[in-house]
């Protein structure tokens, strides 16, 4: 035969399939959900009928002695490897596996479903694009899976796929499967109540693998892609992104004299040769000179990159440092909120300092103040006084000096962090950054200078509630307490003692109906009101909470029924400490 024709007929070379298999994309995603809703078994699933497993560990699982499943192979021993996990049947640790199909490379991490190992969740789905939440079809939508949705959507996971397993115990049923789906749009709408987050739904059955990697025949009603499709379909982020740059600088190399680089991963968006950037925290200016890599130098790099930058200027930078764009600056600040996991068993301790660990950076940082604590089941947000295990709260902090960051819905990699215990080295929280406090404060101060240089120009201007606010140093506000009245005598007494405006009004100095003028002057008025009424309580209420703007009304009802006068007075002055503002600084 003709050696060209043998050349035509022939398949492609080494060189051709690792050149197409490295331009397929990455998707990495996590599996969440409750404990025994399949999770590992749908991941043994998609590696075996994607063959993805060894012969020889295939023939490990196929001789194994433990077989919790009903089918002649148990594919959850495909990823729990611990002896314990085997042992007790449930997944401790997260996982990592890896497949590919022709169109997408795949990494997979298996996180466990009982709560103590929440902490092991909310790490492997910390880097992950897209979520699978597992429902067992019988039960339906569990508190964890509340939790573990709730966590994904706070991490930011753009895309949140609800795989409603187990539908060969219920027969395939179309109408289970849309009374676990109503569920799911409920619980995504409180996640997100203005629509941005949502929660795709597709019916599986992991163990027999309906549904899984192909599409089912024993599920006639549903029409949509099977998981893996689904899967295969998502849109990846471009690592090239426009975003603003962002460099952690990890490491200095300096082997000798000549060279002096800095290493690092680049988080977000892109660098080539001459771009100008800014170190922080020094802020000093420079271009990038060469982007260095082990296989020779770029042109340009992007988010995930791996390289050393070498700039044009000696610039003294270390470990922890930022180098940025420098039309894209950063948040800079000490004072900032955030929406925290709490994952240690002590709870957290306002009085306590913490080691903040963000990229390669590490600050001490203290917990100032806890707003609120999200309750997984009711997704709302009650005030609370502190945070235990597995809690998820928004918490305000103070570091002891300013941090570069960007907010964590600009920026996963730049607007998260972790807490460290500096006595024991515990990994005791995980924080998503939502607010730049200094910032609104600012905002806040110029808002009232602006009023009085206002009422500077006219001097006969009526007397603004901005202006009352600052004479008196808080904006007024309402508490409804309701029938417990006798909550309002010791309130009236702290909120007094702490230097606030404060006045009750109950049944007994207003009698009847209350006004709407009256609640309007008094709030006109730049006080802080606490109303109780035994009588017309819910007309009461709704006239203060339509006349009042929400973030200014606090409805004691809504606090924690279980929580004794003591736990409640004290959740209550932590709000009202929220209405303080700060006032201008001289010097402007």
């Amino acid at each position: 035969m003709h050696p060209q024709a043998t050349s035509a007929n022939a398949g492609p070379t080494f060189e051709q399939f690792l050149s197409q298999h490295l331009e397929r994309d990455l998707l990495r995603f996590t599996t969440a959900g409750s404990v025994d809703d399949g999770k590992s078994t749908l991941i043994g699933r998609l590696l075996y009928d994607s063959k993805a497993i060894y012969e020889d560990q295939l023939q490990s699982i196929q001789q194994s002695k433990l077989n919790r499943s009903t089918g002649p192979m148990d594919f959850s021993l495909l990823t729990d490897g611990l002896r314990a996990e085997r042992e007790q049947g449930i997944t401790i640790d997260v996982a990592y596996r890896y497949f590919t199909t022709a169109r997408r490379k795949f990494i997979i991490a298996d996180t466990p479903g009982h709560e103590q190992y929440t902490r092991n969740m909310a790490t492997g789905a910390s880097t992950a694009d897209a979520a699978v939440v597992l429902v067992d079809a019988r039960k339906g939508v569990l508190p964890q899976s509340r939790r573990h949705a709730t966590i994904a959507a706070l991490l930011g996971i753009p895309h949140i796929i609800a795989a409603v397993n187990k539908m060969d115990l219920v027969d395939y049923s179309e109408e289970v499967f849309r009374r676990v789906e109503d569920d799911l749009q409920e619980l995504a709408l409180q996640i997100s109540p203005s629509g941005a987050q949502t929660i795709h739904c597709i019916p599986i059955s992991a163990l027999e693998g309906e549904n899984v990697v192909t599409r089912s025949a024993k599920i006639p009603w549903y029409t949509g892609p099977s998981l893996l499709e689904y899967l295969e379909e998502i849109p990846i982020a471009d690592s090239n992104s426009p975003e603003a740059f962002r460099f952690p600088v990890q490491y200095v190399i300096r082997p000798d004299d000549s060279f002096r680089g800095f290493a690092g991963q680049i988080i977000a968006g892109s660098v080539r040769p001459g771009d100008r950037v800014v170190a922080l925290p020094s802020k000093q200016r420079t271009r990038v000179r060469s982007i260095v890599t082990f296989d020779g130098p770029l042109s340009q790099a992007g988010t995930g990159s791996s390289v050393t930058l070498q700039l044009e200027n000696e610039l003294d930078l270390s470990r922890g440092d930022l180098l940025v764009s420098e039309d894209g600056l950063p948040n800079i600040a000490r004072k900032f909120a955030a929406n925290v996991v709490w994952l240690h068993d002590a709870p957290l301790d306002l009085q306590k300092r913490w080691i903040m660990r963000q990229a390669t950076d590490e600050v001490r940082v203290q917990a100032t103040k806890i707003r609120s604590r999200i309750d997984v089941n009711t997704m709302e947000r009650p005030l609370a006084s502190q945070l235990g295990l597995n809690d998820i709260g928004i918490v305000e902090f103070e570091a002891t000096r300013n941090l570069s960051f960007d907010l964590y819905s600009q920026n996963r990699n730049s607007g998260s962090f972790i807490l460290i215990d500096p006595l024991t080295n515990a990994t005791v929280g995980a924080g998503m950054i939502t607010e730049n406090l200094e910032k609104a404060n600012r905002r806040a101060d110029d808002d009232v200078a602006g009023v009085e240089r206002a009422a500077e120009a006219s001097p006969t201007a009526p007397v603004a509630i901005s202006e009352r606010a600052h004479r008196s140093g808080h904006h007024p506000g309402a508490v409804w307490l309701g029938a417990q009245s006798s909550l309002a005598a010791p309130l009236e007494r702290a909120l007094f003692e702490a230097g606030l405006h404060v006045v009750p009004i109950d049944d007994v100095h207003h009698p009847g109906e209350w006004s709407e003028g009256l609640v309007r002057g008094l709030y006109s008025a730049g006080m802080i009101v606490l109303y109780s009424s035994h009588q017309g309580q819910e007309q009461k209420k709704k006239l203060l909470s339509s006349t009042i703007q929400p973030d200014r009304f606090l409805d004691v009802d809504a606090l924690s029924r279980d929580a004794d006068d003591g736990s409640l007075l004290q959740q209550i002055v932590a709000w009202v400490e929220g209405l303080r503002i700060s006032r201008p600084r001289e010097n402007r």
